[in-house]
């Protein structure tokens, strides 16, 4: 099935070429391939077919598994133990650096520019070169050095100075006790107003004393008295001396006379406007710092505070209808009846909708007036009286995580703003989007000086901001957490963190980039990957994506199925001979070639009836309102980041959730949600987080079908005879699991300063139960052999004796899952992979709501190839032929072309989105000029 490989295979160079010899990692049946050094090379084929068994278990943990055996001796007495790639050899590896989805920190204080070092450089460039600047003149805030100050007398050439120190009042020192010191110090003189006055004779004149005791402000200790001589060596030494001592008395203070006129004060506080400011620090621009997070949120952003949407969920009834919740009871009522008697006193329009009141007037609800408390009072007042159990239940019910209101979500201390380089702050240049602050960098203007200071760190700065918008993530801002974004970002994230390292000689393997891309973004991430090879670098990406197999260098084509089916190599070569090659039983290159598609619908369902989004004002949304087809397939499509997820995840879903009271997750800003709720009794979000929370999670227990395997095998003879109930089957609880390892079937070693290591239990062998419990057997099988059988081989295995077991596994098959095994680890599925689980799980339970249950698949074709595409839009039209109504996030031509409805946003991403672009069916949106949407979709889609 090979393709040939070259005649001397076993006399590669390894310089030229990375050696694979014999892999039978997982499916893999026995691989030879000898992967180009230098090239952009993807490795397709169906999903579960050994992709990622080449790419990541087989090349990338051999990479991984050099570079330990290059460490130290602590790190290596654990290899012995280490498995090996089941591999006859691999040459040629370059050191290497996986790049997968997972977003593998949930850390609330890390965010797109500490991940991507970006927020390490702003610190640097703003605490060496950031100017302060006085928020109540708005000048700038300074130093006086004592050089400066020499500089300054310097152009007063030939002319009588006096350096004088102000006297510092001490609370138990009289100003004869001053004296008294300072003659002890070696001072001869004072200065008061224009009289100079000698010290020794002052300690004996009572009335002298008496009038400096009156006014001790304006004394002054006479330091030098000089004329100035800028060309004399002597002169300069002793001017400077003369003010360093004149700032030590005078406690950073210094006072200079020319000639005897108005005196010239300096400073060496970094002060103005009589206010003492923070000097840039690095430690001023960390809010992982104590000195510069924000004191109220310690730099986490966010605090539990009142949730206004909350507090008046409902903002198109007016304040006498009851916007305003918690005043709704006839208790809490005695607060709103203040406000509507005498509201027609600072004319308050009581009857108006909340969300038509202007700014003023919301907040005046808030802070309230003279003839009634607002709702700041009433919630301090509710504070009060929390030793009640009452009062503490109702302020729970309108608390949530809300913006900081002192640094407004910025994280750091408010002064932290007062720096600033061309009159832009730190906090700016990360709550903008990167492309904007990309745009302010490459406009960026400077001194000669701060030029030379900030070279090298604008250098670092600008070449990671420019890889970020490169890959399509312009849109997103430096403050934006990294637990928040999808696993294609984050991958894109840390592909150009891996540019703006500059590596050479590397082997980057990719888990599909184009995640989360839209087309045209995904022409950026192939010049992206170009300039990644370019550098010297060999660049391996799995990948399902036709624009980026067109773009490869060589495509590997592994199969031809999935699961024992697959592990083969199909093909390898340039596109040029995929394109040729007509003999190969490949799915990817019927797909290249076209000769094998998914068919566009023969009709276009027409919607039942319609949910409506009002006034959808969250992230870059720009107060949308939007109808929602029901009972039919809708695709919601545009470039990244131009607010699909925003208007789906974070306000449809959150705003149905709530109304069918189903949860209180936190909703996007929007105005109202209305049409035909009646119609939808459920709704389910259908993401790609996993399926689990830890190890022990599978695919089987999430379908419910564990639970009858478990009860199968206690009621066997030998289990009955040994008094084995159903938890003796189950490897979460003591009985029958081994307790080596405690059912995990590894043990995990935890390693300083690396990734912690995982090794088969030696108890077990990695079978996770009792050799008692795996005595019983179920057609010659043990519940082990069960749990290691794929979804594909169980089925047939249970049909015969227990057809029902069999009917609960079978819908994973029906979503393209056969290849997974029953008891596989939830922590090893895809993002794509978990979703589809839990899609199986919803066609395989009798679903109480069927007919009326709104279903939101955020990017369901991640991991897909094409032939699984089309298994994946049978299963959504099942869902839709029962009744339920289904919306796709989705960027994939084949899934867009078979939609009954598109939504389309745009037309740019960030701030340059958050419009509708388009509403309607394929065929009337394939005839747009200047959407990007419509221009790849009319490749797939003849035009009327």
């Amino acid at each position: 099935m090979s393709s040939p490989l070259p005649q001397d295979f076993e006399n590669l160079d390894p310089r030229s070429h990375i050696i694979i010899k014999g892999a039978r990692v997982h499916n893999l049946k026995g691989v030879d391939v000898a992967i180009p050094r230098n090239q952009l090379v993807v490795i397709t084929g169906l999903s579960g077919s050994g992709k990622s068994s080449l790419a990541f278990d087989t090349l990338f943990a051999e990479g991984q598994r050099m570079y330990v055996e290059s460490l130290n001796s602590y790190a290596r007495q654990f290899l012995g133990r280490m498995e090996k790639p089941a591999v006859d050899y691999i040459r040629g590896v370059s050191p290497a650096i996986a790049i997968e989805q997972k977003v593998n920190t949930k850390n609330p204080r890390s965010t797109v520019g500490t991940t991507t070092e970006i927020y390490d450089y702003l610190k640097l460039l703003f605490a060496r070169i950031g100017k302060t600047y006085s928020p109540v003149s708005g000048q700038e805030v300074k130093k006086d050095s004592v050089s400066a100050i020499v500089d300054w007398i310097g152009t007063h050439p030939d002319k009588k100075i006096l350096i004088l120190a102000p006297l510092v009042e001490h609370a138990d020192r009289s100003i004869l006790d001053e004296c008294q010191l300072l003659i002890q110090k070696g001072y001869t003189r004072l200065k008061f107003k224009d009289e100079i006055i000698d010290l020794e004779e002052l300690v004996d004149d009572a009335d002298t004393l008496k009038k400096l005791q009156a006014k001790p402000r304006e004394i002054a200790i006479l330091v030098d008295r000089l004329i100035s001589k800028p060309d004399d060596e002597e002169t300069i030494f002793r001017l400077g001396d003369s003010v360093q001592t004149a700032y030590f008395e005078g406690e950073g203070v210094c006072w200079i006379e020319v000639d005897g006129q108005k005196r010239t004060q300096f400073s060496n506080k970094f002060e103005l406007d009589g206010q003492v400011f923070e000097e840039p620090s690095l430690n001023l621009f960390s809010f992982n710092n104590p000195y510069g997070a924000c004191k109220n949120c310690e730099g986490y952003g966010k605090v539990l505070g009142l949730d206004p949407d909350l507090v008046i969920p409902d903002q198109s009834l007016s304040v006498y209808e009851g916007a305003i919740a918690p005043w709704r009871s006839e208790r809490m009522s005695e607060w709103l009846h203040p406000l509507l008697r005498n509201g027609i006193h600072f004319d308050f329009p009581i009857h108006r909708p909340f969300k038509d009141l202007s700014s003023k007037e919301q907040q005046l609800l808030w802070k309230g007036n003279k003839y009634f408390a607002g709702l700041n009072q009433f919630f301090d007042h509710l504070e009060k009286e929390t030793y009640k159990i009452q009062y503490r239940v109702l302020l729970s019910r309108y608390r949530g995580k809300t913006t900081c209101p002192e640094c407004q979500g910025s994280r750091l201390r408010g002064d932290a703003a007062y720096v600033k380089i061309n009159d832009t702050s730190i906090i700016d240049l990360v709550l903008w989007p990167i492309s904007k602050t990309k745009k302010f960098f490459d406009s960026l203007k400077l001194t000669e000086t701060d030029q030379q200071v900030a070279k090298r760190i604008l250098i670092e700065i600008t070449n990671r901001l420019d890889y970020m918008d490169r890959v399509g993530l312009g849109y997103l801002t430096l403050n934006r957490l990294t637990s928040t974004l999808s696993g294609g970002e984050f991958q894109r994230i840390k592909l150009a963190t891996s540019l703006g390292s500059a590596l050479v000689g590397s082997m980057y393997i990719l888990d599909e980039p184009s995640i989360g891309l839209h087309p045209r973004d995904t022409e950026r991430l192939i010049s992206v990957l170009e300039l990644l090879k370019s550098m010297g670098n060999t660049v391996i990406v799995v990948e399902h994506e036709e624009d980026i197999m067109r773009a490869a260098d060589q495509i590997i084509d592994i199969g031809p199925e999935a699961g024992r089916h697959g592990g083969n190599l199909i093909f390898q070569g340039n596109l040029a001979e995929a394109l040729k090659d007509d003999k190969t039983d490949s799915h990817t290159l019927r797909f290249l070639r076209g000769t094998d598609k998914i068919n566009i619908p023969t009709f276009r369902r027409k919607p039942l009836a319609h949910l409506e989004i009002k006034g959808a004002n969250e992230n870059n949304l720009k107060n949308l309102d939007v109808k929602i087809p029901l009972g039919i397939l809708t695709v919601v499509t545009g470039v990244s980041g131009s607010g699909k997820s925003t208007l789906i995840r974070k306000i449809l879903y959150p705003a149905v959730l709530r109304h069918l009271q189903l949860g209180t997750e936190e909703t996007g800003k929007f105005r109202e949600l209305g049409g035909s709720l009646n119609k939808i009794a459920g709704v389910e979000m259908v993401d790609q987080q996993p399926i689990g929370k830890s190890s022990r999670s599978n695919p089987i227990t999430y379908i419910k079908a564990y639970d009858a395997i478990r009860l199968l095998f206690s009621e066997l003879p030998l289990a009955k005879t040994r008094g084995y109930k159903p938890a003796h089957f189950s490897f979460n609880v003591e009985g029958g699991r081994c307790e080596t390892c405690q059912g995990e079937g590894e043990i995990t070693i935890e390693m300083q300063f690396m990734a912690d290591i995982k090794l088969v239990c030696e108890s077990c062998n990695g079978q996770r139960f009792k050799q008692e419990v795996l005595d019983v057997k179920y057609q010659d099988k043990n519940i082990a052999e069960i749990l290691d059988l794929t979804v594909e081989e169980s089925i047939p295995f249970f049909q015969e004796k227990s057809p029902k077991i069999a009917e609960k596994i079978d819908p994973l098959f029906q979503v393209g899952l056969g290849y997974i095994k029953l008891g596989q680890s939830s922590n090893s599925l895809s993002g794509g992979e978990a979703q589809r689980v839990k899609l199986a799980s919803f066609l395989g339970k009798g679903n109480g709501n069927k007919g009326k249950t709104l279903f939101i698949f955020d990017e369901p074709t991640t991991g897909l190839h094409f032939h699984d595409i089309k298994k994946l839009l049978k299963a959504l039209n099942d869902l839709v032929e029962q009744g339920d109504t289904v919306i796709i996030i989705e960027h994939n031509m084949e899934v867009i072309k078979c939609a009954d409805h598109i939504i389309d946003l745009g037309p740019e991403g960030g701030e340059q989105g958050g419009y509708i672009s388009y509403e309607g069916t394929p065929e009337d949106m394939v005839v747009l000029k200047n959407n990007p949407t419509a221009h790849y979709l009319k490749e797939k889609l003849p035009t009327k």
